[in-house]
């Protein structure tokens, strides 16, 4: 009775605002009454071939209107949506079906080949979702199926971070976890019903959901591009007056060069959503009348814990959310003074319900009643957040926007003949702000490149997670039996 879901969403969108345009893509105009209509055809179908609550489905695409159609679906009949990165390697994208289980995997056409491929060892149907989420009629005849009762407390997505340990966790969000989401950036940014989101950030990612949801939660307009592309990007704006973009490095950058070489500007934009640093956001709001707006969270929070525009304090991560809690903990989890580095450790309603079947994880990562989420910062004397990177055993690189953990780029590594040690540390990179370095021990007379070795881990895992930068070493530091990273760092970083 005092619940709302992300199946009411959509169910409320179609009754308030169904003549209106909910998707945009390419030439197709999709209103909110249709994109319920297609979802509630989708989800009986999805009950007669066997889904039922609880049973998750898989998503391996680009950027397309059939996410929202799938994930409406799955809301209404209490599935599980568990959206692919396509970037990943078959291996990495095994692992993931392998631990999440779902009944079917739906796939656009430009992946339908890697899902098929990938789909296949364990004879779980592929769905193309070109000729099936709206265009087959059979869909729209499927008999009506019982909706369940669905509290706002149940799983609806489950987001596959990246591999602390050399493996993925599978962090699960609530409908809660996404509706708080949507109004924390509506209430933060006073978004409207007028507002129209880009999605340049792929959907499968937390700050593009969250974007993209946000909007739509107002009933407003969502423009779909399959990827990023800055002169498509600037079309598209201009085209349906386009008032928000989530931006991950190098998206900014590429996209103030765009806008200095173009006849025309963005006049419509009004707000641009991401990470980035003040050498690239002063440049491009000097150029529009957007404003840069500031992060830090991640999957396990359903996006953003603090949030606020760059221009308020430059170089800071923003000041909490209106729906956010968080403190900064030492190793005893007491609270450290304002200007001390601590962990980030958060409460409240956009706190994740843990990571998929890993209850010795969940223990610890929820110890005390609050989610440590092995980022560091510091508060402060005005309240905003100073990002410090990540623990030590939680080391992070994030090469334009995406997790690299090197715990697993150094197990690739190791699998080369070749290499008897490696450390993988992160450093900087021009283009997308921070860069993969592997320092490497290598056998004795080999006379391995950089280039091979670079090609080596790219041929195992997702290519944005090769080493960008590689270098032979005769002996790495050690502090007792292992590799000292921070010596690493020290000596190899630049």
């Amino acid at each position: 009775m005092r619940d709302f879901t992300l199946h009411d969403l959509f169910v409320r969108n179609a009754k308030v605002a169904k003549n209106t345009i909910a998707l945009v893509t390419n030439d197709d105009r999709m209103t909110f009454e249709q994109l319920n209509t297609y979802s509630k055809h989708l989800s009986n179908w999805l009950s007669e071939k066997g889904v039922s609550q609880g049973d998750r489905v898989a998503l391996l695409s680009m950027n397309h209107p059939g996410f929202f159609i799938l994930f409406a679906a799955a809301a209404q009949l209490g599935a599980i949506l568990v959206p692919l990165n396509w970037r990943l390697a078959n291996d990495e994208l095994d692992y993931i079906l392998g631990d999440s289980g779902p009944k079917l995997i739906f796939a656009d056409d430009n992946q339908l080949s890697k899902a098929r491929e990938v789909a296949e060892p364990r004879n779980l149907p592929v769905v193309n979702m070109e000729t099936t989420l709206i265009a087959d009629d059979a869909i729209s005849r499927v008999a009506p199926s019982a909706i369940p009762a669905i509290s706002a407390e149940d799983p609806i997505c489950i987001i596959y971070t990246a591999a602390v340990e050399g493996k993925p966790r599978g962090a699960v969000l609530s409908h809660s976890n996404l509706i708080s989401a949507n109004l924390q950036v509506i209430a933060s940014m006073g978004l409207t019903s007028d507002d129209v989101n880009l999605n340049m950030l792929p959907l499968f990612h937390i700050t593009g959901m969250n974007m993209a949801l946000a909007v739509m939660q107002l009933g407003g307009k969502n423009v779909v591009m399959e990827k990023f592309n800055e002169a498509e990007a600037l079309q598209l704006t201009n085209q349906e007056d386009v008032t928000i973009w989530g931006s991950f490095p190098p998206i900014l950058q590429r996209m103030t060069t765009e806008l200095q070489g173009a006849d025309q500007q963005v006049e419509s934009l009004k707000y641009v959503v991401g990470i980035d640093g003040p050498d690239n956001i002063q440049p491009f709001e000097a150029i529009t009348k957007a404003k840069f707006w500031i992060l830090y969270g991640q999957s396990e929070t359903s996006g953003f814990v603090t949030f606020s525009q760059a221009s308020d304090k430059p170089g800071t991560a923003g000041k909490q959310g209106c729906l956010s809690n968080y403190i900064l903990v030492d190793e005893n989890d007491n609270e450290v003074p304002d200007g001390t580095t601590g962990e980030i450790a958060v409460r409240g309603p956009l706190v994740f319900q843990g990571y998929w079947q890993q209850h010795e994880a969940n223990a610890w990562t929820f110890r005390n009643g609050w989610h440590h989420t092995g980022d560091l910062g510091q508060l402060d004397e005005d309240g905003f957040l100073l990002y410090k990177g990540r623990k030590p055993e939680k080391e992070l690189i994030k090469p334009g926007g995406e997790n690299v953990y090197p715990a697993e780029v150094e197990n690739v590594i190791l699998q080369h003949p070749d290499v008897t040690s490696v450390s993988v540390i992160g450093v900087p990179d021009p283009k997308f702000g921070e860069g993969v370095k592997a320092v490497c021990v290598l056998v004795e007379d080999s006379a391995l490149t950089d280039k091979e070795l670079i090609e080596f881990v790219g041929s195992k895992i997702a290519r944005y997670k090769k080493p960008g930068y590689v270098q032979f070493v005769d002996a790495l530091p050690m502090d007792g039996n292992k590799i000292d990273r921070n010596k690493v760092k020290e000596l190899y970083g630049f």
